[in-house]
């Protein structure tokens, strides 16, 4: 059997240690590529596989994921969103359902394992009619022509629900309540969706219909139950007074927030500094004393108790800080620094000389906070002249709890969040989706031609979402979908979804289970447009790594 010849295009002349040439022959990178149908097929199989791991989270039944990273760090959660972002997949399709629900979570924020099932379900059932030998571009155009009708139709069905600035707003609470039900906080679901809502309105402008996300803080600490989590009207710093001899409460606080530290100044660039005898040395103590005391006047003068700076100081800093009765805490990280500056309405002051009386932030009472046994401790700063600032302190069992308890709360916050920009709600318990396959599949009967099949499988793709949610809940997917329908159009009534906790009712508005409409409307959106962006691939060439 002959040997196959190298390609010796890319060879290339070097020579050893002894002087001697020799040839290094660089064949062509193994390419390989997938054409036609094929790489369809394949690219629809790796969705369908992605798909399937996040669809056993879905709903209040649904199921937690444990992620170990390559680290062994160890996360815990059902969120969509999460458990996507920390797979680490290889297949570029895969990687496209990734960025499919980091979008979600980024516009909408909740939702995001919804989008990805039915993502996979309409590449499930692309697949079947390829299989029926019709064109992908066409699956794809009867697919956006279905998506805009079951987009229309629930702009038709939706309720405006009415929403007021008060904290016992009973549907913004019942809102915040149905994003919660699937998460590990759900035992505590009332007191979080009461955070949710509380720390929502503290900073909406009712006015722009809109939520600054900057001013709510998130902050987590292990040891106390979940409970124990609470919203604090302020900002909450993860430090503490630099001194253990400074007050622990401090009243009418009138703050310096500096981005300068407290050492004297040195030159930019490099610099050496030769000191011979114990007379020059003497000069620089002197030197360095008289500037720490000029910063500490200067600090005093403008009339600031506290001092919050984004650096360290040095112990004699430190020491004449307390002995001038100014309380400081030290390296506050750039985000907590902007945040203390918006609370406090404090302008943040690069230089000593700048500080003057009307930069200083105000807040009415700033106190230390102590947890367990551990002697943890965290700065409180409360009653700020700008109450638009709050933080989420949650408390957890163990890392894991606290950090599912901070995402969990996200995503109800951004439920609440939707709502105030735009109060129409569909129902929840896959109500929503079954009246959408409903019209889709009306609509299919008066389609010419081809259309029609991509209609229906549309249709039998919204179906996915509430045979998902029975599944999930331990019921027959089956029985309870062709129920639900059959219910749907005998009572034509919109708001008839899967009775996941059991609570004897299939109707979601009278349950108040409720999703915001353009939660829904994006899911479909983006579910949709990543299809046919999948369908349209008919080439994959993998240029492979050359081998000497």
């Amino acid at each position: 059997m002959a040997q196959q010849v190298p390609d010796l295009s890319n060879a290339i002349v070097a020579q050893d240690e002894m002087g001697r040439p020799f040839i290094i022959v660089r064949d062509q990178g193994k390419k390989q590529r997938k054409h036609g149908i094929e790489a369809t097929k394949s690219h629809i199989l790796a969705a369908r596989s992605v798909a399937s791991i996040v669809k056993t989270s879905l709903g209040p039944r649904g199921l937690d994921k444990i992620l170990i990273s390559q680290d062994g760090d160890i996360t815990i959660t059902n969120d969509g969103a999460t458990i996507l972002t920390q797979m680490d997949l290889d297949n570029e399709i895969a990687k496209l359902l990734v960025e499919l629900s980091r979008s979600q979570d980024d516009e909408i924020g909740d939702g995001t394992t919804g989008v990805v099932v039915i993502a996979g379900a309409l590449l499930d059932q692309a697949l079947e009619l390829i299989e029926k030998g019709i064109h992908p571009i066409k699956i794809a155009n009867g697919f956006d022509e279905a998506c805009k009708i079951a987009v229309e139709h629930l702009d038709s069905i939706a309720d405006t629900i009415s929403i007021s600035s008060e904290s016992k707003d009973t549907n913004l609470l019942k809102a915040a309540k149905t994003s919660l039900g699937s998460k590990v906080v759900s035992k505590a679901h009332d007191h979080f969706a009461q955070m949710a809502v509380d720390a929502v309105l503290a900073v909406a402008d009712f006015e722009r219909k809109d939520v600054d996300f900057e001013l709510i803080k998130m902050e987590k600490k292990v040891g106390g139950p979940i409970e124990d989590s609470s919203l604090i009207r302020g900002v909450l710093l993860d430090k503490d007074f630099s001194h253990p001899q400074m007050p622990k409460i401090v009243k009418d606080c009138k703050i310096a927030i500096l981005t300068c530290p407290f050492e004297p100044p040195k030159p930019k660039t490099k610099h050496k500094l030769d000191i011979s005898t114990v007379e020059e040395f003497k000069v620089l103590q002197e030197y360095e004393q008289k500037k720490f005391q000029e910063m500490i006047d200067l600090v005093k003068a403008s009339g600031a108790n506290v001092v919050a700076c984004q650096w360290g100081f040095d112990d004699e800093a430190n020491h004449l800080l307390l002995a001038n009765g100014l309380n400081a805490i030290r390296w506050i990280g750039g985000s907590e620094l902007e945040l203390l500056a918006i609370a406090t309405n404090g302008r943040i002051v690069p230089r000593f000389e700048d500080l003057t009386a009307d930069k200083l932030g105000t807040a009415g009472v700033i106190r230390e906070l102590e947890f367990g046994t551990t002697r943890d401790r965290m700065l409180v700063i409360e009653d700020c002249s700008n109450t638009k600032a709050v933080t989420c302190f949650i408390r957890g069992s163990n890392e894991m709890i606290a950090a599912e308890g901070i995402r969990a709360l996200h995503d109800s916050i951004c439920v609440v969040r939707n709502l105030i920009r735009d109060s129409r709600v569909v129902y929840g318990g896959g109500a929503a989706e079954l009246t959408c396959s409903l019209a889709v599949t009306d609509a299919a009967d008066k389609q010419k031609g081809i259309d029609q099949y991509a209609f229906r499988a549309f249709a039998a793709a919204l179906d996915t979402i509430p045979m998902t949610l029975a599944e999930n809940s331990g019921l027959d997917p089956i029985e309870t979908l062709s129920a639900l329908k059959a219910k749907q159009v005998n009572e034509n009534s919109s708001h008839l979804g899967v009775d996941c906790l059991g609570k004897g009712t299939n109707d979601m508005k009278e349950l108040f289970v409720i999703d915001p409409l353009i939660g829904k409307k994006q899911q479909l959106l983006l579910a949709t447009q990543l299809t046919r962006m999948i369908l349209k691939i008919n080439d994959v060439i993998i240029s492979g790594k050359d081998e000497y």
